[in-house]
């Protein structure tokens, strides 16, 4: 019997295979045939393997993507039982108080909504709670973004892009807010009115337009649904596409640490890692969001009635994100309206209700250059600043958000007033003063508390941390042993820059002639100043090295750098 086998092609090999095409090989055609005709799949694999470095400051713009992306899904949910109508119509659904009123479609459908539609309360709710969260999470990652630096070159347009989307965002909460058209969204529509009033010289024209007549009206609800669902929508999507696209082109900020450089990024893939923490992330901000709407009422119309302009809700007040317009307007004197060239001009009004906004936003949309200008730093910067290491920076970041605070906290001043008995004068003043002095004093602490937390790193880095032991010598002499600190915890120390303050050029160039160099340079030069004159330099290799060496317990002091940036370098 012969045990040689017979030779069998390859084809012979596959006869016994199962024919037809598995689940695999369907997904992978439909794939194949997208790609010949888009060209997608290079894109697609870039931006899977594109690195997202991690950090917990990060999430804070990841919950304001959540936070728009829920108002759009509930959004959509609610536009099909809400009707933007100012038309009036007497009340038959379930809710017995307000039974035989009469009141607008607008209050009408939203009483639907929240009484007679299942699950159209929650809805309502997570849609309040979500546009909230939203407001909150942009103005904090955007000021997570200022106290890092992360707005320098190249991101100065996504800094803009971000200062843009917070003011609009502001703009779609207040048209979302007055659609119901109850008693405290209708005296907010009648303060707008008022706003809009006191622009100088054009203010009633554009009132009697947006209203289509005088006030009330029945135009001005069906156009704020327009803006509210089409126009501010759209807009918001394109900023953050934009937003997202440059983040992608420019590559994600990192803070420092060993292996991270300007010319790097140390995280996670998008694709599995990064999606994958996304999407639970997304679910834990839609999960909490809900847990907040079902427990916690928000803006309950029914307790309101419908709007009539006769009556005002009694302490009535908007929501939280325009509550510093609110207090700016309550803390502006009347003195700034008065009568010119046949004119009233109603400054008073004007200057806290509808200029604030757009100013404040172009103020901080600007700043990347006015630092730029400061420091003449051109460089790309793609590692963030801790907080402490930019002493003026992170200042003036709190001096404006305490600013921000005071005119948050004055638009409760007839509530203070009522609860604590005071004079309604005495808290308007206080305020008008606190609004100058506490901007000042946050900034002249903020900026101390970080040199002294610069010190104390620069301590730790030549000294190490104190360990509590305490050692006696064999002279009998005491001291305290010091535990060294490892490389990892030492680099994040020392890993920054210290700008030294530009030096002023030359009065006179070579030829004895007042240069005019000079005097544009005076001004520059004061600010860079101001930034930079009491600094802390990040401690040197040499410096560790004779500290080591000497075992010494004080502080070696750090000579002045010579050029307007000292770049550092790792200890060795």
């Amino acid at each position: 019997m012969s045990t040689t086998a017979s030779a069998r092609t390859a084809a012979d090999l596959r006869a016994d295979d199962t024919k037809g095409p598995t689940a695999g090989s369907k997904a992978g055609a439909a794939a194949s045939w997208v790609d010949e005709r888009t060209g997608i799949a290079k894109g697609a694999a870039f931006m899977m393997k594109k690195v997202f470095p991690d950090h917990w400051s990060f999430m804070l713009g990841e919950v304001a993507m959540y936070s728009m992306i829920i108002c759009l899904l509930t959004g959509v949910f609610l536009s099909f039982w809400f009707i933007p109508s100012a038309g009036q119509i007497p009340y038959n659904g379930s809710y017995l108080p307000l039974q035989g009123v009469v009141m607008s479609e607008a209050y009408s459908s939203t009483l639907a909504i929240s009484f007679d539609v299942r699950g159209g309360l929650l809805i309502r709710q997570i849609h309040h709670w979500a546009a909230l969260m939203f407001c909150v999470a942009i103005t904090v990652h955007m000021l997570r973004v200022f106290l890092t630096g992360a707005f320098r070159k190249p991101r100065e347009l996504n800094w803009v892009i971000g200062t843009i989307l917070s003011m609009l965002a502001i703009v779609e909460g207040f048209a979302g807010y007055s659609l119901p058209d109850d008693l405290l969204s209708g005296t907010g529509i009648r303060a707008a009115e008022g706003f809009i009033r006191s622009i100088p010289l054009v203010g009633s024209y554009i009132s009697y337009l947006m209203f289509g007549g005088t006030f009330p009206g029945e135009a001005i609800i069906p156009r704020l649904y327009s803006v509210h669902v089409l126009l501010l929508p759209a807009v918001l999507i394109g900023l953050f596409t934009a937003h997202i696209v440059l983040v992608m082109v420019h590559k994600h900020t990192q803070f420092p640490g060993p292996g991270r450089t300007n010319e790097n990024v140390v995280g996670f893939p998008l694709m599995p890692v990064y999606t994958a923490k996304a999407g639970g992330f997304f679910f834990m901000v839609f999960g909490v969001l809900a847990i907040i709407s079902a427990l916690v009422t928000i803006n309950p119309i029914w307790a309101y009635g419908p709007y009539d302009p006769s009556p005002v809700t009694a302490g009535s007040q908007p929501d939280w994100y325009m509550g510093f317009a609110d207090g700016a307007l309550r803390l502006l004197p009347g003195f700034l309206e008065f009568e010119l060239f046949g004119f009233t001009w109603s400054m008073n009004v004007f200057l806290g209700a509808v200029a604030l906004i757009p100013v404040m936003y172009t103020v901080a949309g600007v700043y990347p250059w006015i630092e730029a200008w400061v420091t003449g730093d051109t460089r790309e910067h793609h590692l963030l600043d801790r907080p402490r290491n930019a002493p003026t920076r992170t200042a003036i970041g709190l001096a404006a958000f305490s600013f921000y605070v005071v005119l948050f906290l004055a638009a409760g001043n007839d509530i203070m007033a009522i609860r604590l008995q005071l004079s309604i004068n005495d808290v308007t003043n206080l305020f008008r003063l606190l609004v100058f002095v506490v901007p000042v004093i946050v900034f002249w602490v903020t900026r101390r508390i970080c040199w002294s937390l610069q010190r104390h790193d620069r301590e730790k880095v030549l000294h190490g941390r104190e360990s509590g032991t305490i050692i006696r010598t064999a002279e009998g002499k005491f001291f305290e042993r010091h535990d060294d600190i490892d490389e990892f915890e030492r680099w994040n120390l020392v890993a920054f820059e210290s700008p030294a303050p530009l030096a002023l050029p030359a009065a006179v160039d070579g030829n004895g002639v007042s240069s005019k160099e000079a005097k544009k340079a005076r001004r520059r030069v004061a600010w860079s100043n101001f930034y930079f004159k009491t600094r802390v330099e990040p401690v040197t290799p040499a410096e560790l090295a004779a500290a080591h060496h000497h075992g010494e317990h004080e502080a070696i002091p750090g000579g002045s750098a010579p050029a307007a940036i000292k770049h550092d370098k790792h200890p060795s």
